[in-house]
This record gives C-alpha cells, structure tokens and sequence, in this order.
C-alpha cells in the first residue's frame, strides 16, 4: 500500500503505472514489466493519478497525459488549473503562470524530468524577468504527468512557499515492446479573430523485447492568430487642470502662471481622472513548437540509464491599435467641462477641452527558445542500498528584436468626452475627426529591444539504504547554478524634443519646431500626417456603448519607420534594465523513511532536515556604472510528512515544514530605473533576505470506490519574512544623483527638464519588511457514478474542487494627495497577500463509454490584487473571472478518434481595476471562443 505510483504516457494517451519506493521522482520509475498495468480511458486515466496521490506520504496532486491530451488546454497552465488549489494568470487569452493556494507563481518551483529551471516568455503586456516559470511556453501534448509536491520534504528541493511543480517527459521502457506510434491533427478557430490554425502533435516510440533498450521522440506543433478587444485608462490620477466650467484655475492658460485655488478648480485636481482613456485592438500571433526525445538502457534489473532532452520554440508578436486621450501630465491645458463625481472620488465623465489626441500603433515580436538536456543513472548496488545520479544543463533564451511604437498627435482637440459611469464599459467620443489626417503630426517614435536569458546547470546524487524492513535513509547533495542576465535598449525620441530642435534622418529630413511654450493649432511638434504615413482603424466588439467613436486614423508601421529610419539610430541604454544574478547552491539532506503499524493502525512517515548554501553575485548600473554585490545566506529546513491509514479508505496526513523562496530577481540587482512619465525613481536591494516560512498542513481523505476520493486539507502558511516597497515622497529628480540622460528621451521629465527640479518625484526601493499569514482550506471530489450505479448513468462522472484562502499583510503605499497638486501621501493599510483570490472553483461533468465521452469544465477565480499600484491608487489587481470549457470525443476505430472542443465558451471579460476599494478601469478585455476539432490516430 505504501509504495508511490510513477506515471509514463505516451502521445497516444496509454498511461503506464510502475511500482517504485516513496517519495522518488515521478520520471525516474524503474521499468518493471510485470507490474505495468496499461491504462486506456479518461475515467481510468484518473485513477492512476489518484493512485499517485493515495500512495504518497506528503500531500501530492497529478494529471497524466490522457488528461492532458483530451482536453482543450492550450499550454500547460490551463491543464494544471484543474488541481484543487491552483489557480492561473492569463495574458491575450493563454495561461501564464500559475498560483498555488494563495501563492503566486514567484513562489513555486519548477522541475522538467526532476531538475529545476525557468522558462520566460514575452507574452502579454511585458517580459518576465522573475523566477516565475512561464508556462504558455510548452504545448501540453509534450509531457506524459505534471505533479504538483504541495507538501515540502527534505529529499525535495528547496525554493518554494507553495509548491513543487514536476513536468515529465516520456519513459519508453513503460511501454509495450515494438514500436508505437501516434498522430493528433487539430484545426483551432477563434471567433473574434476569425483565424484558423493548425495543431499537430506526434510520437514515435519504441522498446525491445528484452526491455532493456528503449527509446521515444515527440513533438508538437501549434499556431494561433487571436484578437483582444476592449478598453484601458493605464491607471487614473489626480492632477490641476487649466480651468473648470469656466473657472480659470491658473493666472495665465495653458502653461506658466501660478495656481488659483476655487471650489470648481479643487475639486477637479483631487479627483481621480482617467490618465488614458482609450479603446483598442491587440493581436496576438504565436507560433510553437515543442520537441522532445528520450532513449533507456537498463542491461540489468540494478541499473538504468536515461538521457533526455526538450526543446521548445515560442513565436510571438503582439500589434496594438489605440485611439485615446493623453490627459497623463498634459492637464494642465485642458479645459474640463461638466465634471460628474462618484462616490468614490474619480471624476466619471466630462468633456475636454484643448485634449492632447494620441493614435498608436505599437509592435513587438519576441522569440523565446529553451533547451534542456539531462542524464540520469538510477543503480542498485545490493539488495538494500542504491543511488540516483542526475546532471544536466537548461537554459531559456527570451529575445524581443522589436518593440515599435509610433504615435501622431493632435495637441489642441475640441470636445473630447468620456463616460465611466459604467466602469467596465466607457463611451469614449472625440469631438473632432480623428480620420483626417490634416489634424495630426507624426510625433515620437519609440523602439525598446531586450533579451531574457536564464540558465541552470544541476548535479545531484540521492542515495538510499533500506536499514530494516520499514525503515530507510535518505542522503543526497546538490551543487546548482542559476543565472539570469537581462539587458534592455531604446531607441526612443520625440520628434521635436525640447522645442527648436527637430528629428533629423536621412529620409524625413528636418522641420521648423515651434517652441514648447507654443500651444495652438499653428503649434509645430512633429511631421505632417499624410494619407502615405497612415492606415484606418476600425474597432470591432469591445463591449463598447452607443456614441463610442469607432474609427481612427493609426500610423502605418512600415511607413513610419522608413519614413523616420527607425532602426538604424542607435540604442541607448535602458539602465534599469541592464543587470543579473548569479545564484550558486550547495546544497544536502538526510532524511528517514518509516511504515509499520502501531495500536492496529497502519502509518507512513518521512521526517529529515535540508541544508542550503546559497553565493549570490548580482551587478547593475548605477550612474551608468557598473556595480557587482556578493554575498552568501544559508538556511536549515526541517521537515516532515505523516499519514495515518484509520482504514483501507481513509488516510490522514500531517505536514509541518521550514520552507524559503530566494527574493524577487527584479529588486536583487544594484543600480535602479528611473520611470519620467510617472515621476518615480526605483532602486534595488541586493542584500534582501529570502522569503522564508512555517508551513502546517492537515489533510483528510476518503477513497470510497475505485476512482473516487472525497478530501479536506486545511493549510496555514506563516510567512516570517516578506519584502515590501518603501518610498519618499516629495523628491526632486536632483536628489538622486542621477544623470538626466536615464531619463526615457520621450517622458514628460525628459522633454520638459523643469520637471526634474519639482518636488513631484517619488524615490523607492525594496526592503525587508513584517511578515504575513495565509491559511485555508481546500475540499476537493472525484466521483465517479459507476460508485452507485452501473449501465448508462454509470458512464458518468463529477470532478470538483473548492478553495477558500484567508490572508493578511500590511502594505506600506502612496495614497492620494490631499492639496491640489500636492505630493502622494504614505499610507499603511492591510489587505490579502498579492495574488491571492479568496475563492477559486473548478469543477468537470463528463460522461464516457469508451467510445464515446463528453465533458464540461467550469473555473472560477476570486478577485484578487496584484500589490502596490501608482499614482495614488491603492493596489491594483483583477476582477473575479469564470471560465467555460468543453469537449467531445468520438472513438470511430481502435486507431482513430474524432474531436470538438471548445476553449472560453462564454467568451469571458478580462476586467482588471487599479485601486482595490475605489475599483477604478484599468482595462476591461476580451479574447473570443477558440473551437478545436480534428482527429487522432494510432499504431
């Protein structure tokens, strides 16, 4: 009863279940062909990855490949929401990342076929340039189990609060002698984007007779083409405007004067005003492909030998189309007209007058590529004693070539209004045409190009010596090498700059730039618009309202760029982003396996320490110098896991173990960014000390018919160390010593240098901050209702889980100012841990014959924040989001299988808020149904 359940999949869907000893990597199951029990069928799928949970001694939650395969996922991180307590992040309609009761994705650990590592991608918005393991980087159909260790023991490695992930690779000695081979085919259409593209996944394996040689390669194949619709502000804030209503609020209009306080004018300034209102259009483009192969050679029953490698290509370009307003620090000469307040202090709606008019088109394409490559020599060297040798090298290479934006203005716009009564859905209507081209100057240009690469080199050795029956220890060391380099430039500039200058390139030539005090429709800061430079847009279904203007005039990117010569003025620095870490762990454990019975009930226990050594070196730019900081932490982790088995169907488990996640790579590094549109100076703190905390759990479970389980764990984290944000408000740019040439060339401080010697800046960093609490509970059931009845209502099934998170911890943030035009103001308050919903649900119906099968997959995830937000508002974070999937399948031969899924039935919003009480826009989106039909053959 106590031995663990390690699960290989082939491509095809069969799963392979081998007996092997607790707690040893789910990838590294010896080969024993006379336990091999084939597993065909979702229902049976199931109770092989249920087998897995049962079997462990710590709390331990799977999928194998017939799940994976024979759902609409589309990445891994859409297969893993299916686990009680794991929730994911999306961006442009695909997974991301994932969280594990309560804890986002900076606190899980990542391992493929047993060594860790990071995949990074530049999807979405940014590139991620943390410890966060990307997900949407790998097509599911690659892998044959992920595990989720969710309980920490001192044979697994550190660097986790929430949880271990394991991604496994193919075992071909698991499989039948011969060789074997499977072909998916699927077509996937979105309704929004009205594209269609292919997915093709393969596999070839094969094993001798002998069961000594084995060998398997796979790949898979997918593009994609969808479209994001909807509207974002880019936060609000407050701000002094030139006059409201009539009322001048500054001695001379438009710039220059002093202030003049009135009722109308203060009221305006202390409200929250949308910085960007605008809608538009994002389209996404990804292309992947996934490649992985395996070869076994196990001579004898004591020694197995298996290389294995994974490669992984990911494609993607995001093009956006914007039609806004860009109030963000040109309030002050706009005219505001028939202001209408909330409740919540955000100015709601009025018309603008003297708008500053802004189209965009903006243009990345990324690739990231990642490789891994690992040995691993599994040899018994007598009857009680044996080890597990693993190597191997990983690396991850994110690169961004382009990242265009080009952007007309039209600085001096009439009747300009917008309408946030209904937060989630704007009117947004300019009162002059934004189509004519005549009312537009082509004027910044912007290129940011960027690399992420992360690297890990592992050697490990485990051992274990079977001392009595029911008694082993475990001993092992790892040396680990991690680094992450990143380097980021720009190529950015306004068109006129500080007034008189002009851009000067061997294409557009030179203009006659007015000076910035110069406000008017005679105004000169950019090109002239031609019909040549520009290209229509026309907004499709964004939820937008009646009244919503619809149209406007873009740049047209190839145009532009020539136009202007772009691409061969040179780069220049982005410093906050030149930087890295090096992180070298070495690392051991002992730890003691025990099970036997006591007072008639039976037991399982693991309970053993871990040492981590942990050099850092991590360098920056400071003043545009290049600093490197060391230093060394270590940490002892004790641990241990218990189940008590009352009765063959009932088990209970205790968990209680120290447990730490190295710091955030983004504060680690020396040297800092300075962000000139916001007005905020951000430095680093390589000497942050790692997260660190307790970890308490508590499981019960019942397995009351074959396939079936009904579970309550209750769960508490205390978290002792957890890092915050500190700021000074009320800075000038002088003081922190800085050069103005970090200054972005295009931000509001750069163009305007009297920006810099206001005190409007806020200077922050990272410090080591109070600890937090989170707890909770997690309830999950698989039902299958063969458990009650048989015949055709047996054919049916319910997968359910429930978590309910409570958390706490104290936010040092800058709130709103409480004078017009004055400084952000400190202000602690409490609230959940980042990330945290308090409440996700996912739940499956399904029914199969074995012919046929039909299933429905409901997620729900809770509101949560994401922390500290900007311009006065307090966290910021996204709405509660519930997502539909389906699938149904037809099985037409032995060796061929029909299919018609469906990805976000309900086509759901993406509504994501800037401050977490005041629920003010940030950007309310939708991705479209994908719909996924082919066939899958096998031999």
């Amino acid at each position: 009863m106590l031995a663990a359940v390690s699960l290989t999949v082939l491509a095809t869907g069969t799963a392979y279940a081998q007996s092997q000893p607790e707690e040893a990597p789910v990838q590294e199951a010896a080969a024993d062909e006379g336990e091999a029990i084939v597993v065909t069928g979702f229902r049976q799928s199931l109770e092989a990855a249920l087998n897995l949970k049962r079997e462990n001694v710590g709390a331990v939650d799977a999928i194998v490949a017939e799940d994976i395969a024979k759902f609409p996922d589309q990445n891994l991180a859409e297969s893993l929401q299916r686990i009680p307590g794991i929730s994911i992040s999306r961006d442009g309609g695909e997974g991301r990342s994932i969280t594990v009761r309560g804890l986002s994705s900076q606190f899980t650990r990542v391992r493929v076929n047993g060594m860790e590592t990071i995949a990074t991608s530049t999807d979405g918005a940014s590139a991620n340039r943390d410890r966060a393991f990307d997900f949407n980087v790998f097509a599911s159909e690659l892998f044959s189990s992920l595990v989720v260790n969710k309980t920490a023991a001192a044979s697994l490695d550190e660097g986790s609060l929430g949880a271990v992930v394991d991604l496994n690779t193919g075992n071909p000695l698991g499989g039948k002698a011969g060789l074997k081979a499977a072909l998916s085919v699927i077509g996937s259409y979105n309704d929004l984007s009205k594209d269609l593209g292919p997915r093709v996944a393969g596999l070839l394996s094969w094993r001798n007779d002998a069961g000594t040689l084995g060998a398997s390669v796979s790949a898979a194949y997918s593009r994609t083409n969808t479209l994001e619709l909807g509207n974002n502000t880019v936060r609000w804030a407050q701000a002094r405007f030139d006059g409201v209503d009539g009322t001048n609020c500054f001695t001379t209009q438009n710039s220059g004067g002093t202030y003049v306080p009135s009722a109308a004018c203060d009221r305006a300034a202390l409200a929250f005003h949308p910085r960007i209102p605008r809608y538009g259009e994002v389209a996404h483009d990804r292309e992947r492909l996934g490649l992985t192969g395996s070869v076994q050679f196990s001579p004898s029953d004591a020694t197995k030998i298996s290389i294995d490698a994974l490669y992984s290509k990911y494609d993607a370009s995001r093009e956006e189309q914007w039609g806004e307003v860009l109030l963000r620090s040109n309030e002050r000469s706009i005219n505001v007209v028939s202001p209408v307040y909330d409740a919540n202090n955000n100015m709601i709606s009025a018309t603008l007058n003297d708008a500053w008019v802004r189209t965009e088109h903006y243009l990345r394409k990324s690739s990231t590529e990642f490789y891994q490559v690992g040995g691993t020599w599994d040899q018994d060297l007598s009857d009680n004693f044996r080890f597990t040798a693993l190597g191997g090298v990983s690396k991850s290479n994110a690169d961004i070539p382009v990242e265009t934006t080009i952007i007309f203005d039209d600085r001096d716009a009439q009747g300009y209004s917008y309408d946030y009564s209904n937060m989630a859905y704007p009117r947004l209507t300019f009162g002059t045409s934004v189509t004519n081209p005549a009312n537009f100057q082509l004027a910044e240009i912007r290129d940011r190009p960027s690399n992420v690469t992360n690297r890990f080199k592992t050697a490990q050795l485990r051992t274990e010596w079977d001392v009595t029956d029911g008694f082993t220890v475990k001993a092992g060391a790892v040396w680990r090498r991690f680094n992450f380099d990143t380097e980021a430039f720009t190529r950015d500039t306004a068109v006129c700059g500080n007034g008189g200058t002009s851009l000067v390139t061997s294409t557009s030539g030179t203009i006659a730039c007015s000076p910035t005090s110069l406000f008017g429709p005679t105004a000169v800061y950019g090109f002239p618009v031609t019909t040549a430079l520009s290209q229509i847009f026309n907004l499709g279904k964004a939820g937008q309202p009646a009244g919503n203007t619809n149209s406007w005039l873009v740049p047209n990117l190839e145009a532009t760029t020539a136009f202007t010569n772009l691409y061969s003025r040179p780069l220049v620095n982005d410093a906050g982003n030149i930087r890295g870490v090096q992180e070298t762990t070495k690392g051991a454990y002992l730890q003691f396996d025990a099970k036997g019975e006591l007072l008639g009930v039976e037991y399982a226990l693991n309970a053993g320490v871990r040492y981590a050594k942990t050099d850092q070196s991590s360098y920056g730019l400071v003043s545009g110098v290049a600093a490197t900081v060391k230093r060394s932490y270590d940490d002892w982790l004790p641990s241990a896991n218990l189940a008590v088995y009352p009765t063959e169907s009932t088990i209970i488990r205790f968990a209680i173990a120290d447990v730490m996640t190295r710091p955030t790579l983004g504060s680690l590094t020396p040297g800092g960014s300075a962000d000139g549109f916001n007005f905020r100076v951000t430095s680093g703190n390589p000497f942050l000390e790692p997260f660190r905390a307790t970890n308490y759990d508590l499981a019960f479970e019942w397995y009351f018919a074959p396939q079936a389980v009904l579970s309550l764990a209750l769960f508490k984290k205390d978290v002792k160390t957890f890092t915050q944000s500190a700021s000074i408000t009320g800075a000038t740019f002088a003081q922190t010593g800085l050069p103005a040439s970090v200054l972005n060339p295009s931000s509001p401080a750069a163009l305007n240098p009297a920006l810099q010697t206001q005190p409007i800046w806020t200077l922050a960093t990272t410090v080591n901050g109070s600890g937090a609490t989170l707890k909770g509970i997690e309830l999950a059931a698989q039902i299958p209702f063969s458990a009650f009845t048989s015949g055709f209502l047996g054919n049916f099934g319910i997968l359910a889980n429930a978590t309910f998170i409570d958390s706490n911890a104290n936010f040092n943030l800058q709130g709103p100012a409480i004078a017009p035009g004055g400084a952000l103001q400190n202000v602690a308050l409490t609230n959940t841990l980042s990330n945290v919903s308090k409440r996700a649900y996912n739940g499956t119906f399904y029914y199969d014959d074995g012919a046929f099968s039909a299933r429905v997959m409901v997620s729900y995830r809770g509101r949560y924040h994401e922390g500290a937000s900007g311009t006065g508002n307090l966290l910021e974070g996204y709405g509660a989001t519930t997502n539909v999937d389906a699938s149904v399948r037809y099985k037409l031969t032995e060796w061929m299988e029909l299919s018609v899924e469906g990805n976000n039935l309900l086509d759901t919003y993406r509504y994501r808020f800037t401050d977490f009480d005041a629920d003010r826009n940030y950007e309310n989106n939708h991705f479209g149904r994908t719909l996924l039909f082919g066939a899958r053959f096998k031999i």
